[in-house]
């Protein structure tokens, strides 16, 4: 593998890792807390499906973003009335959400873009940091990137020094830990889940909206393919540390991205039928 070919590998590997760091980011702080939210695939998808649908209709992939988050901000808000309020088992009152968005986004697109249209809509435009894209060879190919991957990355850092060093952030952990032990100690429990759970919600909205208009710039069916199941997966790998979590994301994009490099590099894999 040559530097340059070294190069778009790892700047397809961020990439792809990209919608997993965003969707574990905010499921780590959830888990945390005490809320294990399992809906993180069908808010990715709703986010995917109203981003597109909002650069559509207005031609500004800026405010198609808008739309990618308002539209899971009353999921997120539901998740947690469900998780906190409720108190609903938490292996039953969860995976309905992935099910639902999967067939209402269907019929949605079907509706509107119609059966296996592939419409492209404004999408995000990459862009490149001055110094990092100037340096030779690898600059452009690494660093050439969708705004949103240096913000999930600066997410993940932000949400590390957040959960070690802030009060809130041992809130956060106090209430998962021990919810008795943090109320008698003044934490509102509830106050700090619900919110937990709406950042989880807006993480995974910017992973839906990365998906479909920092990548393809529209929207298919399905198309988050489980990305929300594996950012849940990296947090667990991850053993709930930011930093291990940030490298199973990494490894994880990096897995899928071989697939795609390994052919240009003239190895022949052979898959399953």
């Amino acid at each position: 593998m040559t530097l340059e070919q070294f190069a778009v590998f790892a700047g397809s590997s961020l990439r792809l890792a990209t919608p997993l760091l965003l969707g574990a980011t905010g499921e780590i702080v959830s888990e945390k807390a005490g809320v294990l939210n399992m809906s993180v695939e069908g808010m990715m998808l709703t986010a995917a499906l109203g981003s597109a649908l909002g650069s559509l209709f207005t031609g500004s992939a800026a405010i198609g973003t808008l739309c990618g988050m308002l539209a899971v901000v009353p999921v997120a808000a539901l998740q947690a009335f469900l998780s906190n309020t409720l108190r609903g088992k938490s292996d039953r009152k969860r995976d309905w959400y992935n099910i639902l968005a999967l067939g209402a986004t269907t019929l949605v697109y079907r509706e509107v873009f119609g059966p296996l249209d592939n419409q492209l809509v404004a999408g995000l435009s990459n862009w490149t940091p001055p110094l990092l894209g100037s340096i030779p060879v690898i600059g452009h190919p690494l660093f050439e990137q969708v705004w949103i991957v240096y913000l999930a990355i600066a997410l993940a850092i932000a949400v590390a020094l957040f959960m070690n060093y802030t009060p809130f952030g041992l809130a956060v952990r106090a209430t998962g830990v021990d919810p008795v032990a943090a109320d008698h100690a003044g934490i509102s429990v509830v106050a700090v889940r619900y919110a937990s759970v709406m950042f989880a919600g807006l993480c995974s909205a910017l992973a839906g909206v990365f998906i479909s208009l920092g990548n393809i710039h529209t929207f298919t069916e399905g198309m988050t393919s489980g990305a929300g199941y594996l950012a849940i997966t990296a947090v667990i790998f991850g053993n709930w540390r930011v930093w291990r979590m940030v490298g199973a994301c990494l490894l994880f994009g990096a897995a899928t991205a071989l697939q795609f490099q390994l052919p240009a590099m003239g190895i022949i894999v052979p898959t399953p039928c």
